[in-house]
């Protein structure tokens, strides 16, 4: 197949490619490490990654693909007990990890490989084959132990090279982004995205609004985060016109993992004068979908199929929904170049997340507006919910809860109810703990804005949402506690 990486050799060896912090290493700089690490990997079978926020993790995973090899990006967050499944899981031949990072003791058995960003190599010719192996990324494992999804080296190319499209993504374009590097979201698009377009990338290390504000008045293009991250920046915005500035003067500005909530669309927007474009992918997928550069960028949308990518709404019984209307809520199913080809050792998920035709399954329930534009209203398992003969998604009434001044944080659950089937829960964080908005409030306020029967029945108060390492709101925590 060709490169995955032509800026390693074809551009100008003098570009920065990479920054974390004080440290940036060139395309000449790379292309001499990674291809050095890579003449150390050849025949290696798959190699663990201990996947730190810094250069020697780009470094590695770069390597890694020069070298034909898969990486098993390892989350430094993980506890035993999980590194330990992974590893028997994947079973590498060895971790890379940078230069004096302590690694736990579960790893001590693994021959270890500290990578070095300043090595000297050349650029092996790249032999592997579009199916073959690149990343292997464990998934959440909400219903038991992660499990690996296989990434081809197509599944890379065909997502970035769709993104490039729908977002006129270039080699001028530098990426500024705080993302975790162990996901598709911090390490296939945050740093290899840049990398196959030969442009920049520029890590902060740890997220904070200043120094997304320091980066993109530096320079920096476009902007990768998470709604926790848009959040915080929605919040700094009123006192801070040195944001406020370098958001209007960015490119683009993306958002993923998760729904970005409505109400900081708005405040963003009426800050800055930009909107954020969001756009939907899961481990297994990569990216299925996208608002264009050039499109509209619609708050509560995740924007149209990529190209190459095709998608459908399905009802349970798998009948296709034909033709959009905005209303009808079905499941997500795609097809196309930039699936997993399966689980590692699991071939019993394997089968049972593919229909017989090759479409994938992908447990989100949608609803599609008639100009195509695809707006998800959550998980099948944990967001969708059937009350009184009606298919509700917990993410609109999330929306409209946070709509309310009184609300800081909101998550929406069902649970049973014997007249109802289900009746819906709010979880609510309040802006302010000694004044709560009454229940009777919030439940009226979304019956106003939504209709009546997707008012919560129910409102429970918390000092905070729990969360995961991206932000996302982990529902069943609050089912089961």
């Amino acid at each position: 197949m060709s490169s995955l990486f032509p800026a390693l050799t074809d551009g100008p060896g003098d570009r920065v490619a990479l920054r974390f912090g004080e440290r940036s290493l060139t395309y000449g700089g790379l292309a001499g490490a990674a291809g050095a690490l890579a003449a150390r990997l050849r025949g290696a079978g798959r190699v663990a990654v201990w996947a730190t926020t810094e250069l020697e993790t780009a470094v590695a995973v770069t390597g890694s693909l020069l070298a034909g090899v898969a990486a098993v990006p390892l989350n430094p967050r993980s506890g035993e007990k999980e590194l330990a499944h992974i590893l028997s899981d994947s079973a590498p031949a060895l971790v890379l990890a940078a230069p004096g990072t302590q690694l736990p003791p579960i790893l001590d058995g693994l021959e270890r490989l500290d990578v070095d960003a300043s090595a000297v190599g050349a650029v092996p010719e790249e032999r592997a084959a579009d199916g073959d192996p690149a990343l292997v990324v464990y998934t959440s494992g909400t219903t038991g132990p992660p499990k690996g999804a296989v990434l081809p080296r197509r599944a890379l190319a065909a997502t970035l090279d769709a993104l490039a499209v729908a977002w006129r993504w270039t080699g001028d374009d530098v990426l500024v982004h705080g993302l975790p590097l162990f996901h598709v979201h911090g390490l296939v698009l945050g740093v290899l995205g840049p990398l196959r377009r030969g442009g920049s990338v520029r890590h902060l290390g740890r997220f904070s609004p200043r120094g997304v504000a320091r980066e993109l008045n530096a320079g920096a293009t476009m902007l990768f985060g998470v709604p926790t991250m848009y959040h915080r920046i929605a919040e700094a915005l009123p006192g801070d016109p040195e944001l406020a500035g370098a958001l209007a003067g960015a490119r683009l500005l993306v958002s993923g993992s998760a729904a970005l909530p409505v109400h900081d669309h708005e405040r963003i927007r009426a800050a800055t004068g930009r909107r954020v474009i969001e756009r939907y992918g899961m481990t297994e997928t990569l990216m299925n979908t996208s608002v264009r550069a050039d499109g509209e960028a619609r708050a509560g949308t995740v924007g149209v199929p990529l190209p190459g990518v095709e998608l459908r709404l399905v009802e349970e019984d798998g009948t296709e929904i034909a033709g959009y209307d905005g209303e009808s809520v079905g499941e997500i199913q795609v097809r196309g170049p930039n699936l997993f080809t399966g689980y590692l050792n699991r071939p019993d998920a394997t089968a049972a997340a593919f229909t017989r035709d090759g479409w994938f399954r992908t447990g989100d329930m949608a609803v599609r507006e008639p100009d195509g534009y695809v707006r998800i209203v959550g998980r099948k398992a944990t967001d969708l919910i059937k009350s009184g003969g009606y298919k509700i998604g917990a993410g609109e009434i999330e929306n409209a809860l946070l709509e309310h001044p009184g609300v800081r944080e909101a998550a929406v659950t069902g649970e049973p109810d014997a007249d109802l089937g289900e009746r819906i829960v709010a979880w609510i964080v309040p802006a302010d703990p000694q004044a709560p908005p009454a229940d009777a409030e919030l439940a009226d306020h979304v019956a106003r804005r939504l209709a009546p029967h997707k008012r919560p029945r129910v409102v429970r108060h918390l000092d905070a949402l729990p969360r995961n390492d991206m932000g996302k709101i982990m529902k069943r925590a609050l089912a089961d506690g």
